[in-house]
């Protein structure tokens, strides 16, 4: 399976309702975004994907939640911006920009720290 990806860091606020400080009061964390598109057979072009277009559509959404507060992002059943809800965000927001590609699958992790992250991928 071929595989291309980029990634970026952020720096953004949550909280973890019922959480004990630091976590239970609203913080920041250096986020590290890292996404992947894999696929089994490359394009006429020999590409999974045009690197470009995905690093923009990164930059993009990033922007959106750089310096913000996370709440910006929670889907209303959601009790709180956890690693794997900003992932599954990120992931929609990529998807949509990047539109269909046959046989693709997108994978996002978000690290909230240097050992620690939470995921998503599907297909696209």
């Amino acid at each position: 399976m071929y595989e291309t990806g980029t990634a970026l860091g952020v720096r953004a606020f949550h909280v973890m309702p019922g959480m004990p400080p630091p976590e239970g009061e609203r913080h920041s964390h250096d986020y590290r975004l890292d996404v992947v598109v894999r696929r089994d057979d490359l394009d006429d072009r020999g590409m999974v994907v045009n690197l470009d277009v995905l690093d923009a559509a990164l930059r993009n959404a990033a922007a959106r939640v750089d310096g913000a507060d996370l709440e910006v992002i929670r889907p209303a059943d959601a009790e709180a911006v956890t690693v794997e809800v900003f992932a599954r965000w990120l992931h929609d927001e990529l998807a949509a920009a990047l539109g269909r590609l046959p046989g693709a699958t997108l994978g996002v992790r978000i690290w909230e720290s240097p050992d620690a992250f939470g995921g998503y991928t599907a297909p696209l």
